[in-house]
C-alpha cells in the first residue's frame, strides 16, 4: 500500500516559547555551575546522573505521559522544545534520552501494569538509562534478519545471541530488545520476532564496548548467554513485534537530535567569522542556515503528527535520512568556509578543536537510528516504489 507523504505546516504555540525560556535559563545556570561545558560536545562525565535527576525534577522527562505514571501530560511540541535546547547546548542528556524518547512510549503501550507502575516513574525522575537492542552482526539495520534467539523455558525465556552497535549498553539499566521467538515463514519474513524488556543487571549478559575514532565508547556489542527473561517482561504480541518496532522508529528517527549532532561547528563558524563576514562566508552560512531551517520545519511537523496520534514512519525516515547526510557533511563544509578566516588566538582554537572532533564523530551518525540504505528502502516502500 502506498502511504500519503505529508508534512503538515505546524508552528510552535506560545506555551512552547515560554518553556524554551525556562529551559535556556536552567541550562545557563548549569553551565555557570560547571556541570557541563557547551564547547565540549559529548564529553559526558560523572555529573550526568545528577543532571538527569535535575531534568526530571523540572518535569521535563516523560512530558507526554499520563500523570499516573509520573508523566506530565504535556504536548509532543513542548517535548520537542526541551530536546532542541538540550541538543543545541550540548547538555549531557544521553543518560536519560533513549528512555524518555523511545523506551517509555513502548512500555506505555505494551508492558504489564506492574511494570509500568514500577519503571515509568523512575524514568520520569531521571533515574534510569535504557538501551535499544535491534542491530546484529551480519544483519545491521535489517531488523527482520535478527537471529538472537529466545527459547521457551519454565517461567520465561532463555536468550542466546549477540546485538551490536547498541548505544549506552555499558551504562544501561534496561534494554528493550528484539529477539527471534520463531523462524520466519516463506510468506512473511517479518514473522517470529518478539520484543522483550531486558534487565541489564541480571546474569548472562556481557557488554563489550566498541571504541570509536573519537576515543569514546558510545556503541557496544552485547552478548547473551542463557540470559533468563521472565514471562512478564514480554512486550506485546509474541512473534508479531515487527509492527511494534516499526512504529517505534517514528519516535527514534524524527527529532532535532537527528540533524543537530554536529551543529556546534556551525555556531563556532559564525563566531569565528565575526559580525561582518566576507561574501563567501556570508553566502555559505546563509545556505547552511536555510537547510537547517527546512529540516527543522519537517521535524516539527512530525512532532505535530505524533501529537495527533499518527505514526509518521515514512516522514520520520525522511527526516533522519536528510538530517544524517547534512550533519555528516557539515564539518567538511565548515572547514572549507573557515579556510580563509584570519588566524587569531581568539577565533580559531575552539573551532579547530570542535572540527577535529566532529569530523571523527560524523561516520557513526549513519549507524545510529538506521543506516541510510535501510531508511531509503522504508521510504521507497512507503511511496509504493518497491
Amino acid at each position: 500500500m502506498t502511504a500519503a507523504l505529508r508534512f503538515d505546516p505546524i508552528r510552535l504555540p506560545p506555551e512552547c516559547e515560554r518553556l524554551r525560556k525556562e529551559v535556556r535559563a536552567f541550562l545557563a545556570d548549569e553551565i555557570a555551575a560547571g556541570t557541563f561545558d557547551p564547547h565540549k560536545p559529548y564529553r559526558e562525565n560523572n555529573s550526568a546522573r545528577d543532571f538527569s535527576r535535575k531534568v526530571g525534577e523540572r518535569g521535563w522527562l516523560g512530558m507526554t505521559w499520563p500523570k499516573k505514571y509520573g508523566g506530565h501530560e504535556r504536548t509532543f511540541l513542548e517535548r520537542y522544545v526541551v530536546t532542541e535546547e538540550m541538543r543545541v547546548a550540548n547538555a549531557p542528556s544521553r543518560r536519560f534520552f533513549v528512555a524518555d524518547r523511545q523506551s517509555g512510549p513502548v512500555l506505555l503501550k505494551y508492558a504489564p501494569e506492574h511494570i509500568k507502575a514500577d519503571i515509568l516513574p523512575r524514568i520520569c525522575r531521571g533515574e534510569l538509562c535504557f538501551a535499544i537492542g535491534m542491530s546484529e552482526p551480519n544483519s545491521g539495520s535489517d531488523l527482520f534478519a535478527a537471529k538472537t534467539k529466545a527459547t521457551r523455558t519454565d517461567g520465561g525465556w532463555l536468550i542466546n545471541g549477540t546485538k551490536i552497535w547498541t548505544s549506552a549498553a555499558q551504562v544501561a539499566d534496561y534494554m528493550i530488545a528484539l529477539f527471534r521467538t520463531s523462524p520466519p515463514t516463506k510468506e512473511n519474513r517479518r514473522h517470529g520476532l518478539t520484543q522483550f524488556l531486558v534487565d541489564m543487571k541480571k546474569p548472562g549478559i556481557q557488554v563489550n564496548p566498541i571504541q570509536q575514532i573519537t576515543g569514546q565508547y558510545d556503541f557496544n556489542e552485547v552478548v547473551f548467554t542463557d540470559h533468563f527473561i521472565p514471562d512478564d517482561h514480554v512486550l506485546g504480541e509474541i512473534d508479531g513485534a515487527w509492527k511494534q518496532a516499526t512504529s517505534e522508529l517514528a519516535y527514534e528517527r524524527s527529532g532535532p537530535e537527528r540533524f543537530l549532532e554536529t551543529f556546534y561547528v556551525l555556531t563556532e563558524l559564525v563566531r569565528a567569522l565575526g559580525p561582518d563576514p566576507d561574501i563567501r562566508g556570508a553566502e555559505g552560512i546563509g545556505r547552511l542556515v536555510a537547510q537547517l531551517h527546512t529540516m527543522r520545519r519537517m521535524s516539527v511537523s512530525v512532532a505535530g503528527m505524533l501529537q495527533a496520534g499518527k505514526e509518521p514512519v515514512v516522514e520520520a525516515s525522511i527526516v533522519k535520512d536528510i538530517g544524517t547526510v547534512w550533519e555528516q557533511q557539515l564539518p567538511h563544509r565548515v572547514r572549507e568556509l573557515a579556510a580563509f578566516v584570519d588566524v587569531d588566538p581568539l577565533n580559531h582554537p575552539t573551532l579547530d578543536e570542535q572540527l577535529a572532533f566532529a569530523t571523527k564523530l560524523a561516520p557513526k551518525l549513519t549507524i545510529q537510528g538506521g543506516t541510510t540504505e535501510v531508511l531509503r528502502g522504508i521510504i521507497a516502500r512507503g511511496l509504493g516504489l518497491r
